[in-house]
């Protein structure tokens, strides 16, 4: 046999070719997340950006679009606008952790729990690191969920005081854990059937108990008040629904 006819025994796997667009974005992504670009810089026009990638203009428009749903940049529209670099925080922990908690149908359970695990902990470093203005947000968000007419303004405020415990603690990671739960518990417990007056009375004089602990800087009477209160709150919640597998994204 000739030496060109010769077969090769060598077998590739298919390549998978990145889009440009995610290359571009990945590329601005890590220079936003090292510190390269701090928070506020303009990056260059879009017409810039084109040339100096030497990529179409609709790629580049699709990175920063990637960017813009990732909280990485902000949009700005008119004579000063452009795009804007921006640090995540808090509302992007949120934002990701609550697409999973719906977007994979998660038992009401698996949310309960998740909160039991975490709530502690922020009551704990809430006594330990609050600030006056800390204290005066809390008891600011005591009077609302106290003086609610229904049951939306109960929830709205019960949810608000929950965030303020966690970023009375300032952790961002916990902040934004607590958020994206908060706006999950919101919803499935937006049931006349469950938040009825002793469910309220109860959180009013939780929250208040708790409240105090972190205002005396008692990191271990925070946690036992916490995690006391929203057991309570969670077995109430799961009993209302009948002890049934239901999923968030079912309410």
């Amino acid at each position: 046999m000739a030496p060109n006819d010769a077969r090769s025994v060598i077998r590739l796997p298919a390549m998978e070719v990145p889009k440009a667009s995610d290359v571009l974005a990945n590329e601005l992504r890590e220079r936003i997340l090292s510190g390269e670009y701090s928070e506020g810089t303009p990056l260059p026009p879009e017409r810039e950006l084109v040339v100096q990638t030497r990529m179409s203009r609709t790629t580049v428009r699709e990175a920063l679009r990637i960017l813009e749903v990732q909280g990485l940049i902000r949009i700005r529209a008119g004579r000063s606008g452009g795009a804007f670099v921006q640090q995540p925080g808090g509302e992007s922990v949120a934002s990701s952790l609550d697409l999973l908690i719906r977007g994979r149908h998660l038992r009401l359970a698996s949310v309960h729990e998740t909160r039991e695990a975490v709530e502690p902990s922020c009551a704990r470093l809430a006594a330990l690191h609050h600030t006056p203005t800390d204290l005066r947000r809390l008891d600011v968000t005591n009077e609302e969920v106290a003086a609610a007419e229904n049951l939306d303004d109960f929830l709205r405020a019960n949810v608000a005081w929950h965030i303020a415990v966690a970023e009375a603690g300032h952790n961002e990671i916990l902040t934004g854990v607590m958020m994206a739960l908060s706006r999950a518990i919101y919803t499935t417990t937006n049931n006349e059937g469950f938040v009825n007056e002793q469910v309220r009375s109860i959180a009013v004089r939780a929250h208040r108990s708790v409240t105090r602990a972190v205002a005396e800087r008692d990191p271990d009477a925070a946690v036992r008040r916490m995690a006391r209160h929203v057991h309570s709150y969670a077995a109430a919640a799961l009993e209302a629904d009948s002890r049934t597998e239901i999923s968030v994204a079912d309410h």
